[in-house]
C-alpha cells in the first residue's frame, strides 16, 4: 500500500514538472548577404585547349643508296624552297651519266650512218641500181637506230635523275629539325629518313568543339565581317597573349561519334617563327552575344552531384507555434537549379534559372538549405562563406 500510495503521488509531480518545459527555442535566422539580379552586357572569351601544327610537313627520304658526303644546313633553322640540304656520294651516279651520255653519242652516230644508207638506196632504188630488198633492210636498220637512240636517250635521262637525286634540296619553305643522320652514313634508297621539314608562317591551331556549337562556327567560317576583329586569339603556354589573331582554315569533315567533338583548324600568321609545330595553347574565341546576360559572383553557386544551385530570399509569412502574436514576413533562403556559363574573373554567367530582379544570396550559402530562414541585420564579410569557386 506504501509502494502504491508513493506511485500515486509521483504521477500528478510529473505530469506538473512536464507542463512547465519549454518548447525548444526555434533556429536563429542565417545572416547573409543579398544582391539584385541583374542582366547587363558581357564580354568574354571561351576558351578551348589546342595544339599548333604545320600546315604541310614531310620527311626527307634518300631516294639513291649511297654514303653522305655533306651536310648543308642549320638544324632547327628555316630553310628555302630548293635550298640544298644534303649530298650523296655522287661518283657512282656521275659515271653512270657520263657512260649514258657516250651510248647517246654512240645511237645517234649508228643512226645517222642508217640514216644515209637508207637515202642512198633511195636514190638507186629510182634507177633499178638495187634490189627492193636491200632497200627495205636499209629502213628496218635506219628504225632500229632511231629506237637504240631514242632507249640511249632515255638511259641517260634515268642517269641524270639519279646524279640529282643525290642532291636533297628543301620542298617548301619551313623549319628544317635535327638531322636523323651523320657525314659518313650509308643511306637506303626509300628507306632512310634524313629529315624532317614543316612549314612555319602561317601556322595552324587546331582544337575540339562540341557537336552542339558545330553550326555556330560553320557560320564564322562563311562570314566575312569578323576578319579583322580579335575573334580568335590564342594564350602561350607562358600566360602571354599571341599578338597576331587568326581566321578559321578547316572544319574536319565528320563528327567523332564517341566524343561528339568535332576539330576545328585556325590559321594564325607567324612572321617571328614564335609559334612551333606541337606547342600547347589556349584557343580564346570572342563572345559576340550581344544580348544582356545574367552575371553573379561565382561564390554564390553551390555544385551538389554534378548540379549547379543558388539561393535566392523569398518574403514568407510565418505563424510561430511559441508565439501565437509574432506574426509577419520572414525572409527565407528557397533553393533555384542554374545552369552555368562562362567564367569571367570571380564571376560567372547565369545561362537559366534567375531572372531580373532576384535576390541572391552571395555570401553564407554554405550553412543554407531549402527553406533556412535568412537575415540581413548581421552582414557577413564577402569570403566568410563561400560556395564553389571556378
Amino acid at each position: 500500500m506504501n509502494r502504491l500510495a508513493s506511485l500515486l503521488v509521483l504521477i500528478p509531480s510529473l505530469a506538473i514538472f512536464s507542463c512547465q518545459q519549454k518548447p525548444p527555442a526555434p533556429n536563429p535566422p542565417t545572416p547573409v548577404n543579398l544582391a539584385t539580379v541583374k542582366s547587363q552586357p558581357v564580354l568574354y572569351y571561351d576558351e578551348f585547349p589546342a595544339t599548333t601544327q604545320a600546315l604541310s610537313q614531310v620527311d626527307l627520304h634518300a631516294q639513291v643508296t649511297g654514303y653522305v658526303t655533306a651536310i648543308l644546313f642549320t638544324e632547327g633553322t628555316h630553310v628555302h624552297k630548293g635550298q640544298k640540304l644534303y649530298e650523296i656520294d655522287e661518283r657512282l651516279f656521275k659515271a653512270a651519266y657520263d657512260q649514258a651520255a657516250a651510248n647517246v653519242k654512240v645511237a645517234e652516230g649508228n643512226q645517222q650512218q642508217a640514216q644515209q644508207d637508207a637515202d642512198r638506196y633511195q636514190y638507186l632504188i629510182q634507177h633499178n641500181a638495187v634490189a627492193k630488198q636491200t632497200l627495205d633492210h636499209a629502213m628496218i636498220a635506219l628504225q632500229n637506230a632511231k629506237n637504240e637512240t631514242a632507249a640511249a636517250q632515255q638511259a641517260l635521262t634515268t642517269a641524270a635523275t639519279n646524279l640529282t637525286y643525290s642532291i636533297i634540296t628543301a620542298p617548301f619553305d619551313g623549319t628544317i629539325g635535327f638531322s636523323q643522320v651523320k657525314l659518313g652514313n650509308l643511306v637506303t634508297a626509300s628507306t632512310t629518313v634524313l629529315n624532317t621539314v614543316s612549314t612555319d608562317n602561317p601556322m595552324a591551331v587546331d582544337f575540339l568543339i562540341n557537336e552542339s556549337q558545330l553550326n555556330h562556327y560553320e557560320q564564322l567560317q562563311r562570314s566575312k565581317q569578323h576578319e579583322l576583329d580579335s575573334l580568335f586569339t590564342i594564350v602561350l603556354p607562358d600566360h602571354s597573349i599571341y599578338p597576331y589573331t587568326g581566321k578559321i582554315s578547316v572544319i574536319d569533315r565528320a563528327v567523332d561519334p564517341q566524343t561528339g567533338t568535332i576539330r576545328v583548324r585556325l590559321e594564325f600568321p607567324n612572321p617571328k617563327l614564335d609559334l612551333r609545330a606541337g606547342m600547347s595553347c589556349v584557343v580564346r574565341v570572342h563572345n559576340l552575344e550581344q544580348t544582356p546576360q545574367i552575371v553573379i559572383p561565382a561564390r554564390a553557386v553551390v555544385e551538389q552531384m554534378g548540379e549547379y544551385f543558388v539561393y535566392i530570399a523569398k518574403d514568407t509569412v510565418i505563424q510561430s507555434n511559441a508565439d501565437s502574436t509574432a506574426k509577419g514576413p520572414r525572409l527565407r533562403a528557397v533553393q533555384v537549379k542554374v545552369e552555368t556559363g562562362q567564367t569571367i574573373g570571380s564571376n560567372i554567367v547565369i545561362r537559366s534559372g534567375l531572372h531580373d530582379s532576384d535576390r541572391l544570396v552571395v555570401d553564407g550559402v554554405q550553412a543554407l538549405h531549402d527553406g533556412s530562414p535568412i537575415t540581413t541585420a548581421n552582414i557577413v564579410g564577402p569570403g566568410a562563406a563561400g560556395g564553389r569557386r571556378r
